[in-house]
């Protein structure tokens, strides 16, 4: 049934969008959501149940993320495909793609990278949209 619905849903504003400017669909699209998962590959495995304690969490806490996940790699079976090296990731949700980028000037996200970036030799960002 909730198939249906979004067949329906989705033809009714493709059919909307050859009568309406292309500012009126945009207001009445749902905002794009999307996932922002960041890995820390960091200097020294000493540090890192400090940054999962004190560092990592700081970015959960900025005002636009919608939801916070903090890992390590899964202890899986090792595979060429599978990339065990990194120490910490970090998967951030968003609402839109306008919540995210005010993320990235949130004074709590600019004061996690002033504070600790000195324990990470590598991050490595891959944003997804959902």
């Amino acid at each position: 049934m909730t198939s249906r619905r979004k067949v329906i849903q989705t033809l009714g504003l493709a059919s909307a969008s050859a009568i309406l400017p292309f500012n009126t669909i945009a207001s009445i699209m749902p905002a794009q959501k999307m996932i922002h998962q960041v890995y820390f590959w960091l200097h020294k495995d000493s540090d890192l149940k400090e940054f999962m304690s004190d560092a990592a969490p700081m970015l959960g806490r900025c005002k636009d993320v919608a939801n916070f996940i903090m890992g390590t790699p899964a202890p899986t079976a090792k595979r060429e495909v599978v990339d065990h090296s990194f120490h910490v990731s970090c998967t951030l949700f968003f609402d839109s793609l306008e919540a995210q980028a005010a993320y990235q000037v949130d004074p709590l996200h600019l004061e996690f990278i002033e504070k600790y970036s000195h324990m990470w030799k590598t991050v490595k960002v891959y944003d997804i949209a959902i």
